[in-house]
């Protein structure tokens, strides 16, 4: 298709790439910007959202991509990737992120709070960042990270919690949700890309994956809630919800859970889940009372985020999968961990299942590594901008810090290393 101009584009798409994630680490400077210079703070907000970035530069390689090899071409690159990710994530955000299904957490969780032998704030919190991450083996990491996000927000990811806490929280937050997802064999992107052609059942991955992802999101969930401790408030569970919400009745309970159990068992179909989604926003206008504002905005920022990181990355299979290819299983266990970092954890175990003759331990260390780093940056697994979205206004000029995550992050995912490395 580019024939004698694919180098060139492809070194081309490699700039744009490392562009986009010098850009993510500066999005709070663009808000900064805002302030500065009023005259043009629309531009700046917009730059700033961190959400924006990826498809923005994804639309700066399609245009360069016209102006090298011809528009035509550029086009049918551009419809040549998978957008089935995105789309997903947007829909089981908005569907997760309902009054009935979030009410129906909210219930479960105070519950299950009331009886641990905490004080309640704590246990919920701790709920919050350890059950729903490890539910997102069974409604998927998505679902998962919305759900916990909206949890979590009133308690933790608030202006007045201090800033080191907030981020060591968003740190485990996000390690826990990439390595939550690995008790069974779809629920978790990066595991997702390789299942099937690795023949990794549920059965495989609770076995080599499941048990050691539980122990470290446990201890993750444990240390983050004694930090947060002094500082978390008795603040009522009340997502979705205001004081004067009287309970959602049991048949509509019931249809959104079945539609969020649907969309998750159709997540390869995306003209039936996205048929489903129609239907179900028709449901939910009919029933309007009761319902809380459907998360639309939030989630077409993060599905446009996703689509974006598709186009770019995949223009960076050049350089990404020799790296790849060439280290042994400790190296490669590493390496993953590393790239992660700077793309998401689902395209670089893809690239590994395209590797010819790959080793089992290779297999492992590839699949592990990579989940381990999920949580290192907003980009690094497909679910972390869904929290970011969601998690923001907790934070000061409502953008959280790409080095703020880095550090936060930093602990968690050593305990994630270390248990999928070592037990």
């Amino acid at each position: 298709m580019l024939d004698t101009s694919v180098s060139s584009i492809e070194v081309a798409a490699a700039i744009i790439f490392a562009v986009a994630l010098v850009h993510t680490f500066a999005a709070k400077q663009f808000e900064r910007l805002s302030h500065r210079f009023p005259n043009h703070a629309g531009l700046f907000h917009l730059l700033g959202e961190v959400e924006i970035v990826f498809g923005f530069w994804a639309a700066v390689l399609i245009a360069v991509m016209a102006l090298g090899v011809g528009g035509n071409e550029a086009l049918e690159y551009a419809e040549s990737r998978n957008y089935t990710e995105p789309l997903f994530v947007f829909v089981v955000m908005v569907v997760a992120a309902s009054r009935p299904v979030l009410q129906t957490v909210m219930v479960t969780v105070n519950t299950i709070a009331r009886i641990l032998p905490v004080r309640t704030s704590l246990a919920t919190a701790w709920l919050g960042l350890a059950l729903v991450p490890l539910m997102g083996s069974l409604i998927t990491e998505p679902a998962a990270m919305t759900i916990a996000a909206l949890l979590l927000a009133p308690q933790i990811f608030r202006p007045a919690m201090p800033n080191g806490a907030k981020y060591l929280a968003l740190g485990v937050l996000f390690v826990n949700v990439s390595i939550g997802g690995t008790l069974t064999s779809y629920a978790a992107p990066p595991v997702l890309m390789v299942a099937s052609t690795w023949n990794w059942d549920s059965a495989f991955m609770l076995a080599n994956f499941g048990w050691k992802a539980a122990l470290a999101v446990i201890l993750n969930a444990t240390v983050a809630t004694l930090a947060v401790r002094a500082h978390i408030d008795s603040v009522a569970l009340t997502a979705g919800t205001t004081p004067h919400t009287k309970p959602v009745p049991v048949p509509v309970v019931a249809i959104h859970l079945a539609t969020l159990a649907a969309v998750v068992m159709l997540a390869h179909h995306p003209v039936a889940f996205l048929g489903l989604f129609l239907l179900f926003l028709g449901f939910t206008h009919a029933y309007e009372r009761h319902q809380s504002s459907l998360i639309i905005k939030e989630a077409l920022l993060v599905g446009f985020f996703l689509a974006g990181l598709v186009v770019l990355g995949g223009m960076q299979r050049w350089w990404l999968q020799p790296i790849v290819s060439s280290l042994e299983p400790i190296a490669l266990f590493f390496g993953s961990l590393g790239l992660t970092a700077i793309t998401d954890n689902a395209a670089l175990t893809y690239l590994g299942s395209l590797i010819d003759g790959i080793s089992d331990d290779s297999k492992y260390m590839l699949v592990a590594g990579a989940v381990a780093g999920g949580g290192l940056t907003v980009i690094a697994n497909a679910p972390n901008p869904a929290g970011v979205a969601l998690l923001k206004r907790g934070f000061s000029d409502e953008t959280v810090s790409a080095g703020g995550l880095l550090l936060g992050a930093l602990g968690p995912t050593m305990v994630a290393a270390a248990a999928l490395l070592l037990l």
